[in-house]
């Protein structure tokens, strides 16, 4: 291969499993049957991989008497809690698709989830923060009944048949998630042991929705061997092992909480701590303490908010060693005192997207400590990146384009929606949508968005680049950069500031700031301190509702002149 340019293939030890994520399961419980496999501390739970792996193959079973057949979809809308985890091996250990549901979902976007994959039976939680679980289904099927076996009917959600509450109150025509447990009989457990051996690891066996900024979501498909793997590799790389005690304050329904999360630990027999169901920066100190947590997981926004809680310095982190930052671009400024102040010397910094599930590129511990910030790392095992111009050519190490992977990781395709499949999947490989460089020695810094690339005055610029420089302000907490419409220059620039507690500053302060130190086409033309961004529930920063709701304040056209 050609060391000029920006293509780069990653180890290709460890091996990859080509096992199924129930077998995967299976024998964690077999090997560390009586250490702890999950603390869910807000809900009082502590079960060791015994009594987990016994309450999996109860609900396993349950979902086989209750009609369910592999290859059927079953969704989970809930936030994390012991219930999300049981549910997800036990679709696994049934060959059943399990379609992950965003718990900020609301009616209209629920509704259409559920009729895309034809899901037939959802587990869904009571009640969280505002969300009526229940109520909001009631109100999507307006016509639902039920049949004398129990099973709804609905002509507006014709695939669903199965409805189940995780806690509350009884409600009628949902049944409660703990009779699950004693729900099934000798006939469901022999049929449950004859489906195992009989799955492939590349059959699908679960649905991410992604959180697209235009259009509606579409459903990532993915396999055991997709998810299963890079579960492997991700907990490798941070040195999870039995003795290990992983934070997962990030949600379970993304990738991020349950494939690096979930699927690192029962590679690992890493123990998984819930914090609470939602993600809170107290809790997750709290949790961090109390349970000798040794790793956590993060966007750089929950690393911030626990680095800046008013009671951040009462805590004991001595335990901490390692951890993982992605999600969203990951500040210099932030890791290097997730490092410092939180002990977590070994933390590494993970690049990826849902539909390569989802990590592709992640620093190493051993990496120096200028590389893991500033970089995210290289390729990780078995799959191959390459950075390509306009017209698909591979550019040379350092030059920016976009981002494409090939390898065991690339997603099945998009559940039902070959044309936007075909729109990022060519010849194997994944067209990521990000702008990426590749250095001499192989590590890869993303450098912005193909859509978020500002071109102001034909000058092409990264908003991150900015971004990472106003964190070296001494009175800024967060910063984000976005590109408004210009009738002269095209685009200028646009700062939204999130300063320190206690801090004061005016516009003109920042610019100055910038201009004394940066391009004067850099210097944003519009500054707007904000207490909070708009953000998806995994935490990252909605760009384009910040886009909105300047264009809207200041008046501006859309037309760009030429």
């Amino acid at each position: 291969m050609d060391q000029t340019l920006a293509h780069v293939r990653g180890a290709e030890h460890p091996l990859l499993r080509e096992d199924t994520i129930g077998q995967a399961f299976d024998q964690a419980v077999a090997r560390w049957p009586g250490r702890e496999a999950l603390v869910s501390v807000h809900q009082d739970i502590r079960w060791t991989w015994a009594e987990l792996g016994k309450r999996v193959d109860q609900v396993a079973a349950a979902f086989l008497h209750l009609g369910l057949e592999p290859g059927d979809r079953v969704g989970i809308w809930a936030p994390n809690c012991a219930e999300w985890v049981v549910t997800q091996f036990a679709t696994a250990k049934a060959g059943l698709i399990l379609v992950n549901i965003n718990p900020a979902y609301r009616a209209h976007e629920l509704a259409f989830t559920l009729n895309k994959v034809g899901v037939k039976a959802l587990v869904c939680a009571g009640r969280f923060k505002t969300s009526d679980y229940p109520a909001m289904l009631e109100s999507v099927a307006t016509d639902m009944s039920a049949s004398k076996d129990g099973a709804i009917a609905s002509r507006l959600l014709p695939h669903l048949k199965t409805l189940i509450k995780i806690g509350g109150e009884p409600r009628k025509r949902f049944m409660d998630f703990e009779a699950l447990y004693d729900l099934a009989t000798d006939a469901d457990r022999a049929r449950l042991a004859e489906i195992g051996p009989s799955l492939s690891n590349r059959d699908a066996i679960n649905i991410q929705f992604t959180s697209g900024t235009t259009g509606l979501p579409k459903g990532a498909t993915l396999s055991h061997r997709n998810i299963l793997n890079n579960g492997l590799f991700v907990g490798a790389a941070i040195g999870l092992t039995e003795h290990d005690r992983l934070c997962i304050p990030v949600p379970l329904y993304h990738c991020f909480g349950m494939v690096m999360g979930n699927l690192a630990c029962v590679n690992h027999g890493a123990a998984m701590v819930y914090p609470a169901a939602g993600f809170d920066p107290l809790a997750t100190l709290q949790a961090l303490e109390s349970e000798r947590c040794t790793g956590l997981y993060g966007v750089p926004t929950m690393f911030i908010a626990c680095l800046e809680h008013a009671e951040f310095e009462r805590f004991d982190l001595s335990s901490m060693r390692t951890g993982i930052m992605a999600g969203a671009p990951c500040p210099i400024e932030v890791m290097k005192k997730v490092i410092g102040r939180m002990g977590a010397r070994d933390m590494t910094i993970a690049y990826g997207m849902t539909e390569t599930s989802p990590v592709s590129w992640q620093s190493a511990m051993d990496d120096p400590l200028e590389r893991r910030v500033s970089s995210v790392g290289r390729v990780q095992p078995h799959l191959e990146c390459k950075v390509v111009g306009p017209d698909g050519e591979t550019l040379r190490r350092g030059e920016a384009g976009e981002l494409c992977t090939k390898g065991y990781a690339v997603m099945l395709g998009y559940w039902d929606d070959e044309a936007k499949t075909a729109e990022v999947l060519q010849d194997g490989w994944m067209r990521t949508g990000d702008l990426a460089t590749i250095d001499a020695e192989g590590y890869g810094n993303i450098v912005g968005r193909l859509k978020d690339m500002i071109i102001r005055g034909g000058e092409n610029i990264y908003p991150r680049e900015i971004e990472e420089f106003l964190f070296t302000h001494p009175k800024i907490a967060d910063a984000q950069i976005v590109g408004l419409p210009d009738p002269r220059f095209g685009e200028e620039l646009c700062a939204w500031i999130r300063l320190r507690e206690g801090h004061e500053a005016d516009e003109e302060e920042i610019r100055a700031f910038c201009r004394e130190r940066i391009a004067h086409y850099k210097v944003p033309r519009w500054v707007r301190f904000v207490d909070a961004f708009p953000m998806t529930v995994t935490g990252k920063i909605q760009k384009f509702e910040i886009r909105q709701v300047m264009i809207a304040e200041l008046g501006l056209s859309l037309e760009k002149t030429a």
